[in-house]
């Protein structure tokens, strides 16, 4: 059997002309618009890959995303809250914005605190003052991959979370440093992403990465 894992990071929680923030696992903001949300459930039923159970993360953006996915699809179920997936901790960078953060990061010297950012979008390597677990983190997605594998009933699920638990996904490859080659493994709001596997396969391969619906799907 063919198993599908597809994962979708929430929507935008900041309007335009909004400065953004650091939002993590403290801060509980809901969507401030539905287009990303909807347009993930669009892109899956276009492509057949609607899935047999939604999973989301327990805040406001992440259940609000994968519920309006499930209603755009047509779908009757429920989504299941999965309390692993929860975003991040940025510490004392919570809620601050990416120059506050940088200038923190290097020490008054901005260039070396987008350089430390960079290394965390561009391989995970976490930031001094965030409160990350990498390894608690790859477990998470391993024993949820194990489970999906391992369960006759899911041979397609979806799972919502955020920014920070995402880019840790690509382990399930097997090589995640031969993907931070090939991919940018920060994940755009409303961003989607797919894993597949056939059960006697070791591994999962990574057959879409960061697809834009929201760009396929302009809002009408």
């Amino acid at each position: 059997m063919r198993r599908k894992i597809i994962i979708a990071r929430h929507g935008n929680t900041f309007r335009p002309g909004e400065t953004p923030t650091r939002v993590g696992a403290k801060t509980d903001l809901p969507l401030v618009e539905e287009h990303r949300a909807r347009s993930i459930g669009i892109y899956l039923k276009e492509n057949n890959l609607i899935p047999d159970t939604v999973y989301a993360a327990p805040l406001l953006r992440t259940k609000q995303t994968a519920e309006l996915a499930v209603q755009v699809m047509g779908l009757q179920t429920s989504v299941i809250p999965l309390v692993d997936f929860v975003e991040i901790d940025y510490g004392v960078d919570e809620n601050r914005t990416e120059e506050e953060v940088m200038m923190r990061l290097g020490a008054g010297d901005i260039a070396k605190g987008k350089a430390i950012i960079d290394a965390w979008n561009k391989e995970a390597i976490v930031p001094d003052g965030w409160h990350v677990n990498p390894q608690q983190i790859i477990r998470t997605w391993e024993d949820f991959a194990a489970k999906v594998a391992s369960d006759p009933a899911h041979q397609t699920v979806l799972l919502v979370s955020s920014n920070g638990i995402l880019r840790f996904a690509p382990y399930l490859t097997g090589d995640f440093e031969k993907f931070t080659q090939e991919h940018e493994i920060k994940v755009a709001t409303g961003g989607v992403c797919v894993f597949e596997k056939e059960d006697n396969e070791p591994f999962w391969t990574c057959t879409a990465w960061d697809v834009k619906p929201y760009k396929l799907y302009p809002a009408s």
